[in-house]
């Protein structure tokens, strides 16, 4: 039963990996998409593992074998009952995908500091009009251009609500992985003018910067009067803070 066990709890979980990564994009809740391949091969090497090891098993015992017995009569080889537990995480990624990290997340997890831009590399804004933001390029011309040239343009962003709290309000949320979700971090813009939406709603915001501090220092706050909100699907590059890739 031990062995049965083990077998099966490599064959569920080299199946479950394969899955997510080879016929859904549901591994890109966890881990970023450079590990792709890394996820394939792991799901591989534990099929292979599972057959190798069911193979022993059979070439090792006799049909009419039993598992040994201690002397005094009481067979201690099998597994405890609780072990088969450990198959609910396998199956899960077969049968129901946890769910995502969203504004709950979000809400308890220190923003994401953002990166200090040189002066020479701010470019020239093109004239788009909404023009497309990430949250963290958004924040650096809000605190960091000198040229001030995010002064009354008309921005949009993408992001999923995150309710500010007991002061009310809300942010709009990005949740960026550096390797996988145990090491993820969050950027927000404060959004003011328009009620919270549900939390983890994705939407699409056109506004301009809400004024708070002095534009293009770090006193400026990363904050937008919206004008405009669309609800949007959930990106495939959800958990990276690019301009959104529509779900193919």
């Amino acid at each position: 039963m031990r062995r049965l066990a083990q077998t099966a709890l490599l064959a569920l979980i080299g199946a479950g990996l394969l899955h997510t990564a080879l016929f859904t994009d549901l591994y890109l809740r966890y881990v970023k998409e450079g590990l792709r391949p890394v996820l394939i091969a792991s799901g591989i090497v534990l099929l292979l593992l599972a057959a190798v090891n069911a193979c022993l098993d059979l070439r090792g015992r006799k049909p009419d074998e039993h598992p040994p017995a201690h002397e005094h009569g009481h067979d201690h080889t099998h597994t405890p009952k609780v072990a088969w537990l450990l198959a609910l995480p396998a199956l899960s990624l077969l049968l129901y995908a946890p769910p995502a990290l969203g504004a709950y997340t979000a809400a308890h997890s220190n923003g994401k500091p953002v990166a200090t831009t040189p002066r020479e590399r701010f470019p020239a804004l093109p004239a788009t009009s909404p023009l497309p933001l990430t949250l963290t390029g958004f924040t650096q011309r809000v605190q960091q251009d000198p040229t001030r040239a995010i002064k009354g343009r008309q921005v949009q962003l993408t992001g999923f609500v995150t309710p500010a709290g007991a002061g009310g309000g809300w942010y709009l949320t990005r949740i960026i992985f550096t390797c996988c979700a145990a090491d993820s971090q969050t950027v927000k813009v404060r959004v003011h003018g328009s009620d919270a939406p549900p939390a983890d709603t994705w939407l699409a915001v056109t506004g301009t910067w809400h004024p708070g501090g002095r534009l293009g220092t770090k006193t400026a706050e990363a904050a937008l009067d919206v004008q405009e909100t669309h609800p949007i699907a959930q990106p495939v590059n959800a958990y990276t803070d690019d301009l959104p890739l529509t779900p193919s």
